[in-house]
């Protein structure tokens, strides 16, 4: 072929070449061609690389950004292992007789660099995509379905090193059948929490962040982490609490964080002498709560006479917020109150206090005040000013960026906030 006579000259000094240096020659030869091979495979990333930004599809950004660093791996361990097996001598040291076996242990390495790659760059980029979506996918899930692609890859790994130095992965999975079953006696608390651990990441009844507190157990906090042995809980002390997963299958779970409402529950009491009053004080205060823009009136409201105290009648206040940002969900039960005791105070009544009452002999005089005066040196509560004070609370939460559904909805329930 006339075309490639040029080669002839170049072959020949090749062939000079090898006679007079020897075997170095084609090793520098191989060493040269693989740097060349190196340099065209960044040359070829780099120019697909304003393509792969350009185009909306997630896929093909993980896929490059996977494959950067694995690929010019894999360029670079054929190219030495072929100059190793070229330059070895016939009574060479006896580790050269493994190269095969170690560049099958780092193809091996390289190909689980890039699964896990690829497992995080479209975990980070599903997330990028679903973020601002309803029903999309979330940090939990996605953490869960990336630990188990990354268990699945280094099983895999496993059986094709196994298979890289000539051990038949079929042995291994006819011992499994046995040794299995010891194993499964021996770690079967490890082997619950990580079911456990599965039970959590599949029904989701929590995710990181969230505030969770079980009746059965003292557990109460904020999740921050959730592994396969054990959840990671911040109590409200700050306090990290570690449980095990397979403690969450067997008891009883709250998730306050996924309130759609606050309840405001509170009693209070009103004297025996102004038991004529209490239709009109409970008339009033179903009124104003209705009437707070606050209160969702679409849910329960309650205000009812509700028990005979020893000391006091007991009126019951129920009632729901639309927040659930506990900073300003006590600001609006401040107001609220406030303005129950105001009301009471427009009938005419007075909130009460234990009393106790004591029969004497008639001889014996006691000196007591008059419950008259009593009444007049009653301050009265300002109603624009508690609504006032209300809005500069909830405004002075907002402007601190403090957001949070943590703390209980009332003082009956247990738990520190």
């Amino acid at each position: 072929m006339p075309e490639w006579g040029w080669l002839k000259p170049l072959i020949g000094e090749y062939q000079g070449l090898q006679e007079q240096f020897g075997v170095v020659v084609d090793v520098f030869a191989i060493v040269l061609a693989t740097a060349l091979a190196n340099f065209l495979v960044s040359v070829v990333l780099s120019a697909l690389s304003g393509w792969v930004r350009k185009s909306p599809n997630a896929w093909d950004d993980a896929l490059y950004y996977s494959i950067n660093g694995p690929l010019q791996g894999v360029v670079w361990v054929i190219g030495l292992s072929t100059a190793l097996r070229v330059s070895r001598p016939e009574n060479g040291p006896q580790w050269l007789e493994y190269i095969p076996e170690f560049r099958g242990l780092v193809l091996v390495a390289l190909f689980t660099w890039f699964v896990f790659k690829m497992i995080k760059s479209v975990g980070a980029n599903a997330l990028a995509s679903a973020a601002g979506r309803d029903n999309a996918i979330d940090a939990t899930t996605a953490d869960a379905i990336g630990k188990l692609l990354r268990i699945a890859a280094l099983i895999t790994a496993g059986l094709m090193t196994m298979q890289v130095f000539g051990v038949s992965p079929s042995a291994l999975l006819a011992f499994s059948g046995i040794g299995g079953i010891a194993l499964g006696f021996a770690a079967r608390d490890v082997l619950a929490n990580i079911f456990g651990g599965l039970t959590i990441y599949l029904n989701r009844p929590f995710s990181v962040g969230d505030w969770i507190r079980s009746p059965d157990r003292d557990i109460e906090g904020t999740v921050e982490a959730i592994g396969w042995r054990a959840t990671t809980v911040r109590r409200f002390d700050m306090r990290p609490l570690y449980v095990p997963n397979a403690v969450f299958s067997n008891v009883a779970l709250e998730n306050p964080s996924r309130m759609s409402h606050r309840r405001i529950m509170e009693t209070v009491a009103v004297r025996y002498d102004d038991a004529a009053a209490i239709p009109d004080i409970v008339e009033a205060v179903r009124k104003m709560l209705d009437e707070d823009e606050a209160i969702d009136s679409d849910q329960v409201i309650l205000t009812y006479l509700d028990s005979l105290g020893e000391s006091a009648l007991n009126l019951l206040v129920y009632c729901y917020t639309y927040t659930t940002d506990w900073a300003e969900f006590l600001a609006i039960k401040q107001s609220v109150l406030q303005r129950v005791q105001d009301v009471v105070r427009d009938h005419g009544a007075a909130i009460a206090y234990p009393t106790t009452t004591m029969h004497v002999p008639e001889a014996v005089h006691i000196a007591r005040a008059e419950r008259d005066e009593d009444d007049d040196r009653e301050e009265e509560i300002d109603t624009e000013k508690v609504q006032s004070e209300r809005d500069r609370a909830i405004t002075r939460e907002k402007t601190r960026g403090y957001t949070s559904t943590q703390g209980p909805d009332s003082p009956t329930e247990e738990g520190e906030a």
